[in-house]
């Protein structure tokens, strides 16, 4: 390898491996924000956290990669162009296409990186990351007492106080409990109170002092008893235990989410999408098997008797030729059939219509394996000959350029993504549109770059405005 070829290699990971690297982390900030209400108050541990933004961040490569790729193609040639090491390159007899051929290798290098991790890694970090988010929305707040507020958080008690203060310290205490009391509950009223936890952190200590029980002994019979036991307990200090096991996070079996079409693999989603088009084929058979039932006379099917009689001819009132004495029977039979059509049809359509949305959405799911890393070559053929063009390096000018592009990437997926999902477009067609239409322009710009076509140059404009204004003029 070449000493220019490890220039140009290292030059190229610094600012991509930086670029990842933020993108990934802004990436994560909108991932927070996102499910902020379901992360704070929750008492979760923060090794859980940092779990789920792992699991997150496998899911954002396929928008940081493409991104990194772009950004930092188009620094690299820019920083080269703008400090005259381009020039320098090419008047060493190395053309652009030279130039840019060792990082084309890497480039196909982290594209069959990218398929890999598309095809084998994402599918179960998306299977971790959906089974462990399931798990922390579903988990119940944490325990936290609200001045003048019932609160139902645990089981069977309803716990109410007047005021609280920094230190746990409670006042004004009522707890009403419904544990195995037929409807009548214990009320537990006391002046203050202090709430702990054990230290095994199961349970739930309130030590409260000065305060009263009273309890209501159930009815043995059934029925209202006006002399019945009331009890009346005082008491100077007591500590009821709360069990805390209702707040716990309790994790789903990973497996339970299987089966949905972003937790698979290409041979998986491959026979998903047989399953789905054998489904699709059988309720088809089926409508089309209890619809044609329903113009078959009886039930009975055609050429079974043989005896030969002319057709009847039918007008257009078809009501005229049924008999008068079996009129009304014959329309509410008809009646009859068509709701059972209806209802038949109402029952199936809902079925046909998500079947058909799935077997779409795993159509989709395919593609993406292979969009992922095709993206990452294209975006390479844009930015790089951006950045010899425009011979501008940093942060400035490449960065509002390359978001550019990619958004006008990231919206034409997106759209035609949505279209496809709707029905409306190929789903072939609809991932790989961005690529076709992007496609012609990587060309043109690397065909730019290589003659040195001042293709951003102001100057160049002006000039070829004013040729133009004065051939006018002699006209």
């Amino acid at each position: 390898m070449k000493k220019i070829h490890l220039l140009l290699i290292k030059a190229f990971i610094k600012p991509f491996l930086a670029t990842f690297f933020v993108v990934m982390f802004i990436l994560l900030m909108f991932f927070l924000f996102k499910w902020i209400d379901d992360l704070i108050g929750k008492g979760f541990e923060w090794y859980t956290i940092l779990e789920l933004m792992y699991y997150a961040s496998a899911a954002n490569v396929a928008m940081a990669l493409p991104l990194s790729v772009l950004l930092s193609s188009i620094m690299t040639f820019g920083t080269l162009g703008e400090n005259y090491e381009l020039v320098a390159i090419k008047s060493a007899g190395i053309s652009l296409q030279k130039a840019m051929r060792p990082l084309f290798v890497v480039i196909i290098l982290l594209t069959i990186s990218s398929f890999l991790f598309s095809n084998y890694m994402l599918p179960k970090a998306n299977l971790k990351f959906s089974s462990l988010l399931y798990d922390i929305r579903n988990k119940k707040l944490s325990f936290l007492i609200k001045p003048g507020v019932f609160n139902n958080s645990i089981p069977n008690f309803s716990i109410r106080v007047d005021s609280k203060d920094e230190n746990g310290k409670l006042s004004g205490i009522l707890i009403y409990d419904h544990r195995g009391t037929n409807g009548i509950p214990k009320v537990i009223m006391a002046r203050e109170g202090e709430m702990n936890k054990t230290s095994d952190g199961k349970y739930l200590l309130l030590k409260l002092k000065d305060g009263v029980q009273y309890e209501e002994q159930a009815s043995t019979s059934g029925a209202y008893n006006p002399r019945q036991i009331l009890n009346r307990t005082r008491f100077k200090e007591t500590e009821p235990r709360f069990s805390l096991e209702s707040f716990d996070m309790n994790r789903t079996d990973p497996n339970a989410f299987g089966n949905s079409t972003p937790m698979l693999n290409l041979r998986g989603i491959s026979k998903k999408g047989d399953s789905l088009s054998k489904l699709l084929d059988t309720l088809g058979q089926y409508s089309a098997r209890m619809a044609s039932s329903n113009f078959k006379q009886f039930n009975s099917a055609k050429g079974y008797s043989k005896l030969k009689v002319a057709p009847k001819v039918i007008s257009d009132n078809i009501v005229k030729d049924i008999p008068n004495g079996s009129k009304k029977s014959s329309l509410d039979n008809a009646s009859n059939i068509v709701s059972g059509m209806v209802q038949n049809l109402s029952n199936t359509a809902p079925r046909h219509t998500d079947l058909v949305g799935e077997y779409i959405f795993t159509r989709i799911e395919y593609q993406r394996k292979f969009t992922l890393a095709a993206s990452c070559i294209l975006l390479f053929f844009i930015g790089a000959p951006l950045g010899a063009i425009i011979r501008k390096g940093g942060m400035g000018l490449p960065v509002v350029i390359a978001i550019s592009f990619f958004l006008i990437y990231h919206i034409i997926t997106t759209v035609a993504e949505k279209s496809a999902r709707e029905g409306s477009t190929n789903p072939i067609v609809a991932m790989w549109i961005a690529v076709i239409v992007l496609s012609p322009l990587a060309a043109f710009l690397t065909y730019k770059a290589t003659v040195d076509s001042a293709l951003f140059d102001i100057n160049y404009y002006k000039q070829l405005f004013f040729k133009l204004f004065r051939i006018r003029q002699k006209r």
